[in-house]
């Protein structure tokens, strides 16, 4: 294990117990932050003159099934005027896969909220607009939590009819 980057050991100080744990491995550096503290974490992370983390890049989720707390979501983040690079994770319970959302700090998060909301399951309290992305409304369930039944059907959509063309049907080019 390499030695702690000094916004990590000063985080940990500043947040005590609502940062559950610190590691760096391989120039990785991650804080796992309890979920009723991350939006404060990540503001302070982002104002603070010697971290000024500025960047947003991605926010996901893992499902670690079968364990507990099965779900993290994954939060990473750059300093640009320090060169830091910081992955924050928050871990959530199969009972109640919820977090506040960071719009209020990272506006750029709000579709991979909605993204993680779609295929997770995992919902963000507070976000403006917390809808499906990618699936439509009748999807049942979220295809990405190990435990989705790959052979599931799902409920067919009706087509409106300027959606529908047969084979023989010629196709009028667009115009330019």
């Amino acid at each position: 294990m390499q030695e702690l980057p000094e916004y990590l050991s000063v985080l940990k100080s500043r947040f005590g117990d609502r940062i559950e744990e610190i590691h760096a491995q391989h120039d990785d550096a991650t804080a796992v932050v309890k979920r009723d503290a991350i939006v404060e974490v990540c503001a302070w992370l982002r104002d603070d003159e010697k971290t000024l983390f500025d960047l947003f890049l991605d926010l996901t989720a893992v499902d670690y099934i079968g364990r507990k707390p099965r779900f993290e979501v994954v939060i990473h983040l750059v300093s640009i005027p320090f060169r830091h690079r910081l992955r924050l994770k928050v871990r959530l319970d199969e009972d109640d896969p919820v977090m506040p959302t960071i719009i209020p700090v990272y506006p750029a998060s709000n579709w991979f909220e909605r993204e993680c909301w779609d295929l997770y399951g995992i919902k963000f309290d507070g976000h403006p607009d917390l809808r499906r992305m990618f699936l439509q409304e009748t999807f049942v369930g979220h295809p990405l939590r190990k435990d989705y039944p790959i052979a599931k059907r799902q409920p067919l959509i009706e087509l409106r009819k300027s959606e529908v063309r047969r084979n023989d049907e010629s196709v009028e080019p667009r115009p330019a």
